[in-house]
């Protein structure tokens, strides 16, 4: 099965050095492979979106040498394709409507691995109407194990871990947790290779890909990039802007980051360094 990868930011801001990393991996594994590389914009929270953010990001990735073999795709316009996939969830009888406060939540809820786990409080509520309500999917004990390219074997049981998790908030945006299933699944998406702050949420993913019958892709966590302090670098402090003016000192750093062999001194430009991560990308140096 031919390689097919991708790179799916935020349009929330400038591309920075943090995302450029996820970047770079993700595009010299496609490479190296022989495979295809795709660029989605993961706006589905369209309330964060950033006007022009997206049209720079691609801009950056332009100059930086990044090249994509099929139309950008953003979340914002699949919505349509979002609604069938929790009709059908809402049919199976796999979601339920939710109408619980986060502080409601927390007061309940035992400590999980990314704060309150829910204690299932409106899973028998008949909640007849689920507008402004939140939509749970419903998990239960059943170990979820991957086994991820750099971070290794990772498990996680739902129910204990998570709890029952939202697939659709209360003001109506599909959740990233089901998007980014369903966009991976119709972009025919067979390896994944983006930042450690996803991790947690890969057996989730994993999980509403057995409930929708769809496939698994393989995984790959790099590692994030943090400033001083340990904190991710993020667009939200304007962390480190990527500079499409001078695009080769950004891919260098991004690849010294990643461990990578480092590359002849010669190199003059985006194209030539790419030819040349190609052929001597090792994904395992970032082990």
């Amino acid at each position: 099965m031919r390689y097919r990868g991708r790179f799916a930011p935020s349009p929330t801001g400038s591309l920075h050095f943090g995302s450029l990393v996820a970047a770079v991996a993700s595009y010299a594994d496609a490479l190296h492979h022989q495979g295809n590389w795709l660029v989605r914009m993961e706006d589905v929270d369209e309330g964060r979106t950033v006007k022009g953010s997206a049209d720079d990001i691609l801009h950056t990735l332009e100059a930086l040498g990044f090249e994509w073999d099929e139309p950008v795709i953003f979340q914002s316009q699949q919505k349509a394709r979002y609604a069938d996939v929790l009709a059908w969830l809402a049919e199976q009888g796999l979601t339920y409507a939710c109408s619980c406060s986060r502080r409601e939540i927390a007061a309940h809820a035992t400590s999980g691995i990314e704060g309150p786990v829910y204690p299932g409080t409106c899973r028998h509520a008949r909640i007849e109407d689920p507008t402004g309500k939140a939509i749970r999917l419903r998990t239960d004990a059943e170990e979820i194990c991957f086994e991820d390219r750099i971070q290794g074997r990772h498990c996680q049981i739902l129910s204990r871990d998570v709890g029952d998790f939202v697939v659709r908030r209360a003001d109506g945006y599909t959740a990233y947790q089901l998007a980014v299933v369903v966009d991976d699944a119709d972009q025919h998406i067979n390896r994944v290779v983006r930042g450690a702050d996803l991790l947690v949420s890969t057996p989730r993913q994993i999980y509403e890909q057995k409930r929708l019958g769809l496939p698994h892709p393989t995984y790959a966590h790099v590692p994030l990039a943090r400033d001083e302090q340990g904190r991710k670098l993020s667009k939200q402090d304007r962390a480190h802007p990527v500079s499409a003016a001078a695009p080769l000192p950004g891919l260098l750093s991004a690849w010294h980051f990643l461990r990578q062999a480092p590359p002849p001194s010669d190199l003059d430009n985006p194209r030539e360094f790419w030819k040349w991560a190609a052929n001597n990308w090792s994904i395992a140096n970032i082990i």
